[in-house]
């Protein structure tokens, strides 16, 4: 793996479009990012944590749901969830956050098109257009947390409490709760 970044954070080569919205969305923030460039594609949480050398529950799912219009005729509405990387979102408790009827998981077409990112390097900032965000509590276990910055293989580092500050994000608890073992 390699940073993408030389002394003081200045780039060391133009980055790809993806991840240069990623950074000038942080910039405007105020928070410059540091990005690193994974050997291998990272489409999984569990690819991304195996390259970081990092628990799978730091690593930052960013996933694309679609809530349905209030009224007929309003387009559908675009959710981005930051989920930590052992997790998955519970679709009703998810709706119910969002106080919306129904709510559905985008397909890669619709995140691709709702974000401008395609999965597997859908980052949490630096959207196409707006979305409302709402970021699993499980991530604010860790002091540091990775995200997809634009591409499969460009991931950053990131306390969480500023990936909420920079997203946002309702913290909400949206993640399946787990199933009882039988007896």
């Amino acid at each position: 793996m390699t940073t993408q970044s030389g002394p003081g954070g200045a780039p060391v080569t133009p980055l790809d479009p993806a991840v240069q919205r990623v950074v000038d969305a942080a910039a405007r923030a105020g928070v410059a990012l540091e990005i690193t460039v994974l050997a291998d594609t990272s489409h999984t949480a569990e690819d991304a944590a195996r390259a970081l050398g990092v628990e799978q529950a730091q690593i930052v799912k960013s996933l694309v749901f679609v809530a349905s219009g209030s009224t007929a005729e309003s387009p559908p509405e675009p959710i981005v969830c930051l989920v930590a990387g052992t997790n998955r979102v519970d679709l009703a408790r998810l709706a119910t956050v969002l106080g919306v009827v129904s709510v559905r998981r985008a397909t890669a077409r619709e995140a691709r098109e709702l974000t401008g990112f395609t999965i597997g390097g859908i980052a949490p900032l630096g959207h196409d257009r707006p979305c409302r965000t709402v970021m699993d509590p499980d991530l604010g276990r860790y002091a540091v947390v990775w995200a997809a910055a634009g591409l499969d293989r460009h991931v950053f580092p990131v306390a969480p409490a500023a990936l909420q500050a920079l997203t946002n994000a309702l913290v909400a608890p949206i993640a399946e709760t787990p199933s009882a073992e039988p007896a």
